[in-house]
């Protein structure tokens, strides 16, 4: 396992690390033995940072994770999120009280006494514009409640603003090959900054494992099939802003990418790794065989200029104009 720095923290995190989106909810049947393999194999092979979030299955994975790290909580870190509980566009929902409650509320479900990342949920750039709750977890950091602290970001827009409060610590962002924005501006800004960069959706919600087809279907509880258009929160977060038929048929054109790296799962982490401001990427996972298929990413070649140019103008020319939602 290669581990690298989170921003200017003291963090060193795996540069796989995991997400726990799926196996909380929202992405079809889950069941928690295989889940709890899961998250062993993955400590097993040197991963230390696993990302959840408050909504995240009301709660069950932020649970799953307090039994998976139990007696390891000083070397497997734990980053969470909040706001989502409540309504994000009020300002109510990042008082003082408020988050206070949020975070105890994680910190009772993690068992910790002490949350390694503390992340605001995908707010409004209005709330972080109004700047309080960054006062609130600045006292939640004095107070030994978080070690650090960080927003997750739907946009560019939002990443650079966040890049302006002097104790953030790190941005969660959408980058993959299907959403090469961050490549403008903030990822150099954030490094120059010593932000730490965690990378959602790096698979663009499966559609860069190149395992889909125009028939295939997701089950009723999967946002994958709920929020393909942006039904129930931003569409972003689904397929990477693309539609589903748009999305396969886009993959297709991908397919040079596995040449000599395996498959195009492995690939497409590759390419996110290969990029020097990226801390980790956070791919999801709901079993065993998912959790050592994306691990395999660290072994595969590097992208070469001419790849990389190549991918940069396949996005810009005809992948760019598809993208819905903010980015």
């Amino acid at each position: 396992m290669q581990y690298r720095q989170l921003g200017s923290s003291e963090l060193k995190v795996s540069e796989i690390s995991f997400g726990t989106w799926a196996i909380g909810g929202s992405w079809g049947n889950t069941s928690d033995e295989e889940s709890l393999a899961a998250l062993a194999a993955a400590m097993d092979a040197g991963v230390n940072f696993f990302d959840t979030a408050d909504v995240y299955g009301d709660g069950r994975s932020e649970r799953l994770l307090a039994q998976a790290t139990k007696s390891k909580e000083d070397s497997i870190y734990i980053a969470t999120k909040f706001c989502r509980a409540g309504d994000i566009h009020d300002p109510a929902t990042y008082s003082e009280q408020a988050v206070r409650a949020y975070c105890e509320a994680s910190l009772k479900r993690l068992e910790r006494e002490r949350i390694d990342l503390y992340q605001i949920h995908c707010p409004p750039l209005a709330i972080l514009k109004d700047g309080g709750v960054f006062g609130v977890l600045d006292k939640l950091k004095a107070e030994g409640k978080i070690r650090e602290y960080g927003v997750s970001v739907e946009s560019a827009e939002e990443g650079l603003y966040c890049l302006e409060q002097p104790n953030v610590r790190a941005l969660q962002i959408i980058f993959n090959i299907f959403r090469q924005k961050p490549l403008d501006s903030l990822l150099d800004e954030a490094h120059r900054k010593g932000v730490g960069i965690l990378v959602r959706l790096p698979l663009a919600s499966g559609l860069l494992t190149g395992k889909f087809t125009s028939a295939s279907t997701f089950e009723a509880d999967d946002h994958r099939r709920f929020n393909e258009n942006g039904e129930q929160f931003n569409v972003g977060e689904t397929f990477a802003g693309l539609g589903f038929a748009k999305g396969v048929e886009l993959a297709e054109h991908l397919r040079w990418i596995a040449e000599g790296r395996d498959n195009m799962t492995r690939a497409s982490l590759r390419w996110l790794l290969d990029h020097v401001a990226v801390t980790c990427v956070i791919p999801g996972f709901r079993n065993v065989r998912q959790v050592e298929d994306n691990l395999a990413a660290m072994n595969v070649p590097s992208f070469s200029d001419e790849e990389m140019e190549r991918l940069r103008v396949f996005y810009k020319e005809q992948v760019h104009p598809h993208i819905r939602g903010s980015y």
